[in-house]
């Protein structure tokens, strides 16, 4: 599929704007108006691609979840689950969160409502939850599950919000190296 440049421009336009103007104050207190107007583009321009503040980010979140998604599976899918198999250069969720640094600074800013969290950690469960369904990985039965997808949901954005909270001074490479201990000791991918 071949993606128009301009389209591509304006969203990116819209997402720095909305960045910017998040960690001054609140997604409901944004107005159209003045996201355009940072973004320099025309409210028609706007309503061609979104119908609200919200929408952009909604969309914004999409796009991170998916880039977190694939930064978190890619390390099992080249281990065929096999955390036994598993290094720390294949790890990929920090080099991912540095990527969309900004984002994570306003999700994980303790001054920041709560429902840009959750936002986040829905998502995260959810496409946890997928990829345990995938690749057929034995999940318990009723109610533990939820408990135990929340549970490495909250565990790997707990490691997110440490690492925001040291002002992302560790670099990845030594968070791998954590991570791989943590994983290798804890993980439903375990045989």
């Amino acid at each position: 599929m071949k993606h128009d440049l301009r389209v591509i421009k304006t969203q990116e336009s819209l997402r720095h704007a909305l960045l910017e103007l998040l960690k001054v104050k609140p997604l409901e207190d944004i107005s159209i108006a003045e996201l355009c107007r940072l973004a320099q583009i025309n409210r028609g321009t706007f309503y061609s691609h979104y119908k609200n503040v919200h929408q952009v980010f909604k969309h914004y979140l999409e796009v991170i979840v998916e880039d977190f998604r694939r930064a978190y599976e890619e390390p099992y899918i080249k281990t065929r689950f096999k955390i036994e198999n598993m290094n720390a250069d294949m790890i990929q969720i920090f080099h991912h969160v540095k990527k969309y640094q900004d984002f994570y600074q306003i999700v994980f800013d303790h001054r920041i409502p709560m429902m840009y969290y959750y936002l986040l950690f829905d998502s995260v469960r959810t496409f946890i939850e997928e990829s345990l369904v995938k690749n057929q990985i034995d999940k318990e039965e009723g109610t533990l599950e939820d408990y135990l997808l929340s549970y490495q949901t909250n565990a790997i954005l707990g490691l997110l919000i440490e690492w925001h909270r040291k002002d992302y001074q560790t670099n990845a490479e030594e968070l791998n190296k954590q991570l791989i201990t943590i994983i290798s000791l804890n993980s439903p991918f375990r045989n």
